[in-house]
């Protein structure tokens, strides 16, 4: 059949997000770990790739130039369709990167018109009047105008993506979504005699994704988060199908990464802590002070894995955070943190760890190329849009891994997040079970019958 979406994500939770929902519309899904070197890969058999950039808090140039990369292999595919993923949050700065990435997609397919749209409703995120919210306040109020890399303090998605951009940004508002497929692609036409060049989408419900996906489809390029996802497998004809998100049986020792400073990831981890279980809290004043802080955490942590799952964290609350950001510098105190937790990682795979949550979009990056993960597996979604995933390990052994993004998933995600794998592992043992002893059943009722 060949593949029919070819997406791009500008982080590595965005991507299995992005991916999760893909699975969970029913279309096969390899995502991959950067844009495959050396023509490798063109014969993937999937409906859809994605391939994780880490290109979100990069120069607009960098970021430009990889996504145009990942394009190239895309269309090498024969991907009918692209797909733009960035942030729920529409994380970015004035200068981009979620502007200059998409004009530049936009010249590159020969395109002179797109959408974008953030929203996701399964996880709080609607955008109405053109303004984002993130559950009932609007972005610019929410934990996101704290965020040390980028600050969101505008809510409103034309001014902010007008600033990035050198095409004019319109509104597609919620009453013209509201009216169906037919009104969208209308307004689309106005919009395109009035050459404009992308145009933010309302939508505070999944109902709205699926008619704004049924309007896009003649769209080269789609630019969205991950709730557009939902809305375009019907396209093909794909429904959902619980198969596509089966994973090999877990087993080994448990551990959590976390370098996000989100407000979500900072409660998941003061919850982790409440509970009394084993934490290491990483200090980055320690590592640019020489420290062997990794080692130190391994140490600890390996005295706690037999025990269960060990958390090994750098959050911090938003005043906590400037204040190393002062005595460091913002790319210097996160690059310190990222290299660290990824040594981290490294350390306890090597220690026989084979289930891993990793929380933090810039973190999830680091450990995932610090492993030599090239691929994963999609599987059964934890929270809205994170879901556990396989990869195969450079030694051959499957590491069970999550990626969530720092804004994603409840107060008890880390706990929840290996209960929920144990419960799947069990459903599909007993499938496996019940499986057998109706093949056992009908073998031997031939058996009597021949």
């Amino acid at each position: 059949m060949g593949i029919r979406l070819g997406c791009i994500a500008d982080d590595f939770t965005g991507a299995t997000d992005l991916a999760n929902n893909l699975v969970r519309a029913g279309m096969r899904v390899v995502q991959l770990i950067d844009v495959p070197q050396d023509g490798a890969g063109r014969t993937v058999d999937a409906d859809a790739v994605v391939i994780a950039l880490k290109s979100r808090t990069t120069p607009a140039p960098e970021a430009v130039e990889a996504s145009l990369r990942a394009l190239d292999w895309l269309r090498s595919t024969g991907a009918e369709q692209i797909y733009f993923k960035y942030c729920s949050t529409f994380d970015s700065t004035r200068a981009g990167n979620i502007g200059p990435v998409t004009e530049a997609l936009m010249d590159a397919l020969g395109t002179d018109f797109t959408v974008a749209t953030p929203a996701f409703p399964d996880n709080g995120r609607t955008v109405f009047k053109g303004h984002l919210f993130v559950g009932d306040v609007l972005l610019s109020e929410s934990g996101m105008r704290h965020h040390p890399l980028t600050p969101m303090t505008d809510s409103n998605l034309v001014s902010v993506l007008g600033a990035q951009s050198t095409r004019p940004v319109g509104l597609i508002d919620h009453t013209v979504v509201a009216a169906g497929a037919g009104a969208i692609r209308a307004r689309v036409d106005e919009l395109r005699k009035e050459g404009v060049g992308t145009a933010i989408v309302d939508a505070v419900s999944n109902d709205d994704l699926v008619r704004l996906g049924a309007a896009v489809r003649e769209l080269p390029l789609v630019t969205a988060g991950s709730g557009l996802a939902i809305g375009l497998p019907a396209n093909w004809g794909f429904e959902p199908s619980p198969a596509a998100a089966r994973l090999p049986s877990p087993g080994g020792h448990r551990a959590i990464v976390s370098g996000s400073v989100s407000t979500a990831t900072n409660g998941q981890v003061l919850e982790f802590l409440r509970g009394g279980r084993p934490a290491f809290g990483v200090d980055p004043l320690r590592i640019a002070a020489g420290e062997d802080v990794a080692g130190r955490a391994l140490a600890f942590a390996a005295s706690h894995l037999a025990d269960g799952p060990v958390l090994v964290y750098s959050t911090e609350a938003p005043d906590a955070v400037k204040n190393v950001q002062g005595r460091l510098g913002v790319a210097e105190a996160g690059e310190l943190v990222e290299q660290t937790l990824a040594r981290v990682a490294q350390g306890l795979v090597d220690l026989g760890v084979r289930q891993l949550v990793v929380a933090g979009g810039e973190t999830s990056g680091a450990v995932v190329q610090a492993l030599g993960i090239t691929g994963l597996r999609i599987g059964p979604q934890i929270d809205p849009g994170v879901p556990w995933c396989a990869a195969d390990l450079p030694d051959g052994q499957t590491l069970h891994i999550t990626l969530k993004s720092g804004n994603f998933g409840g107060p008890d995600f880390f706990t929840a997040s290996f209960a929920h794998l144990d419960r799947d592992a069990h459903l599909d043992r007993d499938a496996r079970l019940d499986r057998d002893a109706r093949l056992d059943r009908d073998a031997h009722l031939d058996g009597e019958t021949a």
